[in-house]
């Protein structure tokens, strides 16, 4: 019986339980999602120029991001595990924010969205590269991490607002 409240992941009686999915079609679906590392304009060049001590920052992030995207449902307690077709990560530095963006494209043919991994992805890469510039900068702020775009299933095409 599912949640009078329309939340799918709690039954009837509220508690927590993983969506049933199986009568779901496999269909394609993708996810990109966005996020912010914040901070100084001497940081950021200090990424862009690669010499940070620890090595290439934005290779080292672009790998985690794809990594902790296929690593979602060990994280995400009701998350499917899926089978991933793609993961794509950009990172991108922007001197005016000044900031490194982070974007992430996930795909899959599957009986669910891919919208957490999109999520995830961008958050470990983001996390990634706060950690490996943080001795030269604490204060740095991870921010805006939103879902941009997610298409297929039932629900069909969602796109962010600007």
């Amino acid at each position: 019986m599912a949640n009078p409240s329309g939340l799918t992941h709690f039954d009837a009686q509220g508690a927590a339980h993983m969506v049933d999915v199986s009568d779901k079609p496999v269909t394609a679906r993708s996810a990109t999602a966005e996020g912010f590392v914040v901070m100084t304009p001497e940081t950021l060049a200090l990424i862009t120029s690669g010499q940070a001590k620890k090595g290439d920052v934005l290779g080292v992030a672009r790998l985690a991001g794809i990594m902790g995207a296929k690593q979602t449902s060990s994280l995400i307690p009701l998350c499917h595990p899926l089978p991933i077709t793609k993961v794509a990560l950009d990172l991108t530095p922007d001197p005016v924010r000044p900031a490194i963006r982070v974007e992430a494209t996930v795909k899959t043919g599957g009986q669910t969205g891919v919208e957490m991994e999109a999520l995830t992805a961008v958050t470990v890469a983001c996390l990634t590269i706060y950690d490996m510039v943080k001795a030269v900068e604490k204060s740095m702020r991870i921010e805006g991490i939103r879902l941009l775009v997610k298409e297929g299933g039932k629900s069909g095409r969602y796109e962010a607002q600007p």
